[in-house]
């Protein structure tokens, strides 16, 4: 039997002694079991253009510069105008 889990969003603090601490109270009443999910910054963020150069340097796509992977042009399909 699956049991239903609702989601509480917020914010904290992990302590010098490892303990979490909560920015605000919680919206429910205790003592409770919980489950907790950390979800940690990641360490150094890469920017896009870091991921564009990653990609065109990586010889996994260097497939797509043969002139056989060239089967569209500049005339082919219609232009897309987002209007909504």
């Amino acid at each position: 039997m699956e049991i239903a889990s609702r989601a509480i969003e917020t914010t904290g603090t992990v302590d010098a002694h490892r303990h979490l601490v909560l920015d605000d109270a919680l919206p429910i009443k205790g003592p409770r079991k919980v489950r907790v999910i950390i979800l940690l910054p990641e360490e150094e963020d890469i920017d896009e253009s870091e991921w564009l150069r990653a990609a065109s340097e990586n010889p996994a796509f260097a497939f797509l510069g043969d002139p056989e992977e060239d089967i569209y042009s500049m005339n082919d399909g219609k232009p897309f105008n987002d209007k909504e």
